[in-house]
């Protein structure tokens, strides 16, 4: 696998910067344990659950124990099973990361605390590159407040032992062909240095088939007016590899500094055909048969510097430096055929990205007394992108008008102020204040474009135990959190659709799309409740209410427009804001081994967790009036038994997301089928450092079904697409040494 230049000379970098070795051994960490919201010194780590129980805001924690569980190739994998989280999508191949329903753009995705660099997908980690998940249902001001839904952050491998060494083959299968991959890691400590490097090698060989309908008849009289069937079908290879590090110093004086770098580099072929039928029209299809080919290289490279420093009082003060590095270069060949097997069109499609930024951030913390902790600090960061393609339709650009460049630029400043008391022992409280500005520029040859905004977001949270020795508690979150427009929301360059060469009409389910450089952010205030029930044995019982109030939601319309890409008037999808929203909904969830509830019972461990989710678009007619693509509930059941007398632990677990329909504006309508996911793996321990996992994941490998419905004069027209999934099989084996 061949890397391109800025990937090997950061391999090289990563690796060599590992070998680097300082004196003296440091000594060793001490782990926290607090009291609500209090932290002293301790020999002992604190547990995913105790560190859940412990924090002053609303959050998840899940290590390696969750991460491992199922032998999962991907991060959206282990995500789609944890409580209020969904993943969109074809089961197996990834998709947007949503909490509580809400769509992309509404759930913050964070790596190690810093926003995941523009083009990234979580498709793409390793499980095994990771130390934790930590989800956060209500913002706080440390962390940018562009989560409406919540926060995700990402840990990369940070733990460092004396030492340590571990390798994973891993070999997959799915629809007859291999798919391979290796993960490796090692640790050690030398005096005042320390370090983790973790290596990710992976291959696919995956297949995809999918069937869209669509059908148009007269509202008038029902007639029918357009009847039209297309096969779609392809194969795509790809091949990755992700390296990431930990580098830590310690220096004179209890200070330190850590050095992370991460690269990651994808490149994929995809190789398919498309049949189109039409039996029914007063236009004709513009094809009959496509072959096309698609290509595409990526490149990321993210490099973090992070000093910690002690001052007088017990204060601190840390800060930390950020350089990112997006590079794509993709390409489509499209020939298009007429029924009688001439070449109809020619679509050769051209494009590149460069996506480059650096940040800085700092935080002064001190504790103002035992059980009384302030922070302040502020972000800087800057970030510009230029895009160049070319989208030749039968030898003819289309779009020469717009030209072959797009720079944008953006700019973002912040600043924040929290307090963490416990006012008394069982009442903990944290309150916050983050002001954010966000500065976004973009050129073309047409025209120049900005959008400014700016929010300052309250946030305040509470903890109440109902005794020392309770273990149950209440918690309460009011809090503002926005929703800003990503660049292809703001950039006016348009997007033709695949299916209609720009020399003729299009449909209103298969439009062109384009930005809107005058998008506002949408704004939303929050309401977080939660009880919380904890068993002695690490289990635990919780029920949580949520509600949001959105402000200028953005939505995109579809509408027939004239335009000065083509000659006919042509649909065209655009964001648009649209007014008020309310989405709100309950969580619950249980996680417990069976002998904390019944003596003697088998070794057996229950984890299960149901979201109810409701919302409602003021400006949109009802019924299904609900945020773009929410569904009505999700729900897992999983469970793990360990037998006795072998070294062999059993596990599965069913994902669950109902069909639901939403009535995007009053003339567009989205339709999802059921979807469920039912995954299993057994375990077998040889020794306490080798052991074997067995996974089967998506063995009901049911159809996806989705539809979009346009109502436009007196034409209602609906494309229904039925997408193959596939079961996917995987053995891996775990050693360490």
């Amino acid at each position: 696998m061949k890397l391109p230049s800025l990937a090997r000379r950061s391999c090289l970098l990563l690796f060599i910067s590992g070998s680097v070795i300082a004196a003296e051994t440091p000594p060793p960490k001490p782990a926290p344990e607090t009291t609500l919201g209090e932290v002293v010194v301790s020999g002992k780590r604190f547990s995913d659950t105790e560190e859940r129980r412990y924090s002053s805001a609303a959050k998840m924690v899940f290590g390696r124990e969750e991460l491992d569980r199922y032998g999962d190739t991907s991060v959206t994998d282990v995500l789609k099973r944890l409580p209020g989280i969904t993943v969109s999508g074809t089961p197996g191949r990834g998709g947007d990361i949503r909490m509580r329903g809400l769509g992309k753009g509404y759930t913050q995705i964070l790596i190690n605390g810093e926003a995941a660099p523009r083009g990234f997908s979580l498709d793409t980690l390793a499980p095994e590159q990771l130390e934790r998940i930590e989800i956060t249902r209500a913002p706080v001001a440390e962390y940018s407040a562009r989560a409406i839904a919540g926060t995700i952050n990402i840990v990369l491998k940070e733990e460092i032992a004396k030492k340590s060494n571990e390798a994973r083959p891993i070999l997959g299968w799915e629809d007859g062909r291999p798919q391979p991959g290796i993960s490796l890691q090692r640790s050690d400590t030398q005096g005042a240095f320390g370090y983790n490097l973790s290596a990710y090698l992976m291959q696919r060989d995956l297949p995809n088939r999918s069937t869209t309908a669509t059908n148009a008849v007269d509202t008038r009289n029902g007639a029918p007016l357009l009847a039209q069937r297309q096969d779609e079908e392809s194969r795509s290879h790809s091949d990755g590899v992700h390296l990431n590090a930990r580098l830590n110093w310690k220096l004179d004086g209890g200070d330190s500094f850590s050095f992370q770098p991460f690269l990651g580099q994808w490149r994929n072929n995809t190789d398919g055909t498309t049949r189109m039928q039409q039996t029914l029209g007063a236009t004709p299809a513009s094809f009959a048969n496509a072959a096309w080919r698609s290509e595409s290289d990526s490149a990321m490279l993210r490099a973090t510097g992070n000093w910690k420093t002690k001052l007088s009082d017990g204060a601190k003060l840390e800060i930390r430096l950020k350089g990112d590095r997006y590079e794509n270069d993709s390409s489509t060949d499209r020939n298009e055929y007429d029924a009688q097997g001439g070449l109809a069109h020619l679509i050769r499609n051209r494009s590149a990205t460069r996506d480059n930024g650096i940040s800085t951030g700092g935080k002064y913390s001190r504790p103002l007394n035992q059980a009384h902790q302030m922070a302040a600090g502020w972000d800087l960061e800057y970030g510009k992108r230029t895009e160049s393609a070319s989208n030749f339709q039968d030898g003819v650009n289309p779009l020469a008008r717009y030209g072959d460049n797009v720079e944008a630029r953006t700019q973002r400043v912040a600043a924040w102020a929290q307090d963490e008391w416990d006012i008394v022992p069982l009442w903990s409280v944290y309150g916050g204040l983050r002001w954010e500005g966000i500065d976004t520029r973009s050129e073309t040859a047409l025209a120049a474009a900005s959008n400014r905004s700016s929010v300052v977001s309250p946030l305040l949270h509470s903890v109440w135990r109902f005794d020392a020795e309770s273990k149950d508690q209440v918690r309460l979150g009011l809090t503002r959190s926005y929703r800003s427009p990503t660049l292809s929301n703001l950039i006016a360059l348009p997007t033709l659709s695949t299916n209609y060469p720009a020399s003729g009409a299009n449909t209103a389910t298969s439009p062109d799309s384009v930005g809107n450089p005058d998008l506002r952010p949408e704004l939303a205030w929050g309401l977080d409740l939660a009880y919380e029930h904890y068993l002695s044995a690490g289990g635990l019982f919780s029920a949580s209410l949520f509600r949001r109030d959105i402000d200028d939601l953005i939505r995109n319309v579809t509408s027939l427009q004239s335009v000065n890409w083509s000659s006919q008037p042509r649909w065209v999808s655009a964001p648009q804001n649209i007014g008020r929203a309310v989405s709100h909904g309950i969580e619950l969830e249980a996680k417990f081994r069976l002998d904390e509830l019944l003596k003697n019972a088998p070794q057996l461990q229950l984890r299960a967790n149901l979201s109810r989710f409701w919302s409602r678009v003021e400006d949109v007619p009802g019924p299904d009036n609900r945020l773009d693509q929410q569904p009505t509930h999700s729900a897992n059941l999983g469970a793990d038994y360990r037998l006795r007398g072998l070294p062999l632990t059993l596990g599965g677990n069913l994902n669950w997301t109902p069909a639901f329909d939403v009535r995007q504006t009053d003339a567009q309508l989205y339709s999802q089928g059921v979807k469920r996911v039912f995954d299993v793996y057994a375990l077998w321990k040889f020794d306490p450092s080798t052991q074997l996992r067995l996974s089967a994941a998506n063995l009901l490998h049911a159809d996806y079904e989705t539809a979009n419905r346009e109502i436009f004069g007196t034409t209602d027209q609906t494309a229904q697409t039925v997408k193959k999934t596939y079961t996917s099989l995987s053995a891996r084996l775990e050693m360490r040494f």
